[in-house]
């Protein structure tokens, strides 16, 4: 796309959001902007193929006395996720004040405990590196913050204000404090929009100065390195008395802004939206076609339906979710994952399961030792919003030993088959049990899938092929492996959800040159015999030859794989 149609298609936008006026006066300094940014790294091209996987991880999630966290990171990776994972997303490394990193201080410097620039810049030489925009909020205490308050013209209607006596109540809420925050500044008391906490101060869109400091950013960490930028909490941008202030129409003119411009400057740069939502509700950020958006979404639905499956042992909802959930515009995909940071969102199973199906979820996640947030709804009644454990602990049910990580690695089967790149936290990937001692020490539910490692007893669990972590690794690896060997697994391939007997899941993709693979994964405690023998080369856990097909044992996998690759 040329550069010229990409300037009108930033200034119809701009229009779209501010108006004609300041559209007209915006313009020449979002080219000035965008000019320090050239030369261009030439048109958009193929950004993903069945080779693609990321890490997830915390900037310090590995720590040695002799080594900064990050390049412990990026040590780990080399040695021990490589080649089958490409890419890795390292959570917010910059200065924060609380949130684990998402309220962050300086967006444009790396915290220096983790490391420098230079470390940052050396794994996006090595891997994928995918980068934490958090664009919604910034911290309470940021130096942005701190001029607002003081009444700085550079920083005046910076953070989104409102009257304490506003009416709010049809406001979508993420968490149960109070939405509003007061702050003594030097106009006096004003009450701050606290989407996410009392430390976050909401940025306010109506102002296009908010919206061009945080274009600059973006395009800051592209200029790093980063090959895909995630735009955290990305729905809740524009904000409106009176409206569920959430995806709101300038809100998605924003997110297409940002692509515009990244299409004019790093058009190879994967822009991801992270909106913990309804299915239909999170891929309206892929666009409708007609106008590019973000280029792929989290498949927040897949977590809880794949944990409901394994609790249920019935695969139902799920593959009636997996038909109906392939219509995305062309050119856009799924970023697929079981757990994150946060846990696992439960919000995304509205309308698909029984509400008592989810209270049997809370109840996996309190079986060893989880909690379940809650949020408040616009009637005042609360609601489950997300389970707090590690994946390992919610999908091992009552089981131990070598049936927990035979249906911990069955779940990440359905995962890797599905459409769409995997991510893999690393907690989920070293099959980590929960930490309660962190929980309880730090009063933070989400502190429990969220513990560090001291690199050298990581390196000798690692080391000793009897651990869990280490089968965990390497069965994950392996998984991926036979994921990457054939382009029926790229992440555009076709899908189709295959019938299979009660209790298993069966998942076909194919590629447009014609070769296919097959996965099929036993999601109850019984042996289950399927009819799937077709030459192909079969490989997996738990499954044996049997007749004119296979067996699968309990919590069994089977891949199927074109015999000619």
């Amino acid at each position: 796309m040329s550069a010229k149609r990409e300037r009108f298609r930033s200034a119809s936008l701009l229009t779209e959001i501010y108006g004609a006026e300041h559209s007209a006066a915006l313009m020449p300094r979002v080219d000035a902007l965008l000019s320090e940014h050239q030369p261009k790294q030439g048109m958009r091209g193929t950004r993903w193929d069945e080779r693609d996987a990321w890490v997830i991880s915390y900037p310090d999630q590995i720590r040695s006395d002799n080594r900064p966290p990050l390049a412990s990171l990026h040590d780990f990776f080399s040695m021990h996720a490589a080649p089958a994972f490409n890419g890795i997303h390292v959570l917010p490394f910059f200065p924060s004040s609380s949130d684990e990193g998402f309220s962050i201080t300086d967006y444009s410097a790396v915290f220096d405990e983790f490391g420098s620039w230079s470390d940052i810049e050396a794994i996006g030489r090595d891997a994928r590196l995918m980068v934490d925009a958090v664009i919604n909020h910034c911290s309470a205490q940021s130096d942005c913050f701190a001029r607002w308050r003081d009444g700085d013209p550079a920083f005046r209607d910076f953070f989104r204000t409102a009257s304490p006596d506003a009416d709010l109540s049809a406001t979508v809420r993420a968490r149960e404090h109070p939405l509003l925050t007061p702050f003594t500044t030097v106009r006096g008391d004003e009450w701050v929009w606290t989407t996410f906490s009392a430390d976050q101060a909401d940025l306010d869109y109506r102002n296009p100065e908010v919206l061009l400091y945080v274009l600059s950013v973006l395009l800051t960490y592209a200029r790093r390195g980063a090959a895909a930028i995630r735009l955290d909490a990305a729905c809740f941008l524009w904000k409106e008395e009176g409206t569920p202030s959430i995806h709101m129409p300038q809100t998605h003119a924003i997110i297409q802004f940002l692509r515009s411009c990244l299409d004019d400057t790093y058009p190879n740069v994967i822009l991801v939206s992270e909106t913990n939502v309804p299915h239909d509700e999170n891929i309206s950020y892929l666009g409708d076609g007609s106008v590019p958006e973000a280029d792929m979404v989290y498949r927040f639905t897949l977590p809880p339906l794949t944990l409901h499956a394994f609790v249920t042992g019935q695969t139902e909802d799920l593959e009636r979710w997996l038909e109906s959930a392939n219509g995305i515009p062309p050119g856009t995909t799924y970023l697929n994952f079981l757990a994150s940071h946060d846990g696992v969102g439960v919000r995304p199973l509205e309308g698909l399961v029984d509400p008592t199906d989810v209270e049997r979820l809370v109840a996996e996640a309190e079986r060893h030792g989880g909690r379940a947030n809650r949020r408040r709804n616009p009637d005042g009644t609360s609601s489950p919003y997300e389970l707090n454990a590690t994946w390992y602990d919610l999908i091992r049910g009552s089981t131990m030993g070598d049936d927990a990580l035979a249906r911990h690695l069955a779940s990440h089967a359905i995962m890797f088959a599905t459409s769409g790149i995997p991510a893999v936290y690393i907690h989920s990937l070293l099959a980590s049990p929960n930490d309660i001692q962190l929980m309880e020490q730090t009063g933070s539910a989400r502190s429990i899938n969220r513990g560090r490692f001291r690199a050298d007893r990581l390196g000798h669990t690692l080391a000793d092929t009897s651990t869990r972590a280490s089968r965990s690794l390497r069965a994950i690896e392996e998984m991926l492996l036979w994921r990457r060997s054939t382009p029926a697994f790229h992440p555009d391939a076709d899908q189709r959800v295959l019938p299979t007997p009660s209790g298993v899941i069966g998942i076909e993709r194919q590629a447009p040159s014609g070769e296919r693979g097959r996965v099929f994964v036993n999601v109850s405690d019984s042996a289950v015999e399927i009819d799937a023998r077709d030459g192909e080369n079969p490989r997996g856990y738990r499954f044996r030859t049997a007749g004119d097909g296979y067996a699968l044992g309990p919590w069994g996998m089977l891949w199927l794989i074109d015999s000619s690759r």
